[in-house]
């Protein structure tokens, strides 16, 4: 039995579509990560993607686990164009787009963006070897796309129903993984 442990970075208080925009994570609630350090199993190996709101978070929980390389294949989902835009100001140009985007999830991009499939496929291929890499658990600080790719695949969810998930920041999403069958532990637990 392997146990991923999904931490959603510090939040960075940006509005819009925050995609592969490198913003920095606000972690002055050290209470907060505090309680996520101890929550945390202290053998597992941890990861995150490249961008600094997730490194700094891993960073800060990070003590005398294994720390594994950032990785770029667990940041969260390239918008493309709609790159640190709002929903309204994509809608003002875009209505059809952007609405189809998140009704419809899947195979719809934003222009010069990533769809839906291609986050999922991405991020389960990169999580699904760094499982084979090691049998102990692995803490990955990421995304609220990233959370919700694994999560959909845990609970077998349709993308729409994915899509409304509540992930926090700063939260812990626990999928459990035995004999190839991935089941949900906790979701979006604070501690």
């Amino acid at each position: 039995m392997q146990r991923l442990f999904l931490v959603r970075h510090g939040p960075t208080h940006a509005k819009g579509m925050i995609g592969w925009t490198d913003l920095p994570a606000d972690l002055s609630d050290t209470g907060a990560l505090k309680r996520l350090d101890r929550f945390l199993p202290d053998d597992a190996r941890v990861v995150s993607s490249d961008l600094i709101r997730t490194v700094e978070t891993a960073n800060a929980i990070e003590r005398a686990r294994k720390r594994l390389p950032h990785h770029p294949k667990l940041r969260e989902m390239h918008f493309g164009d709609w790159e640190n835009l709002g929903f309204e100001d994509v809608s003002a140009t875009s209505p059809d787009h952007v609405r189809a985007f998140y009704e419809q999830p899947g195979d719809i991009a934003p222009p010069n963006g990533e769809s839906w499939n291609q986050v999922r496929a991405r991020v389960s291929a990169t999580v699904d070897a760094l499982l084979a890499e090691d049998p102990n658990d692995l803490i990955v600080v990421c995304h609220f796309g990233v959370v919700l790719s694994l999560l959909q695949r845990a609970t077998g969810l349709q993308s729409y129903e994915t899509f409304a998930q509540k992930i926090d920041n700063l939260s812990v999403t626990e999928v459990i993984i035995k004999d190839g069958n991935w089941n949900t532990g906790v979701i979006n637990h604070c501690p």
